[in-house]
């Protein structure tokens, strides 16, 4: 299966969680924060949305940071995914 994201919606695959801190200490499951970076899957084709042209910023593979709350969580195929508004990714990170 794969997911098809429309309007100006991207899907993403969020990165793992650090289980150990910069200082070494060891965190528990419910402990760790999950991060906001991820890898951008597939992005929507953008268009007309809400009444505004909307140009697509990000393309698949990019790594972005997105806003903490934003979208909503989708499993599929034992993956776990997010989809948000282009608007909610705040950066991409540029190596």
């Amino acid at each position: 299966m794969k997911l098809v994201p429309l309007g100006d919606r991207v899907v993403l695959k969020q990165l793992v969680a650090e289980e150990t801190t910069k200082s070494g200490i060891v965190l528990p499951g419910q402990s760790k924060e999950k991060p906001q970076q991820a890898e951008v899957v597939a992005v929507g084709p953008g268009g007309t949305v809400d009444g505004k042209e909307v140009k697509m910023e990000v393309k698949p593979k990019d790594m972005v940071i997105y806003s903490k709350y934003a979208g909503t969580e989708v499993k599929l195929d034992e993956e776990e995914f997010i989809v948000v508004r282009q608007s909610d990714i705040l950066a991409i990170i540029e190596a």
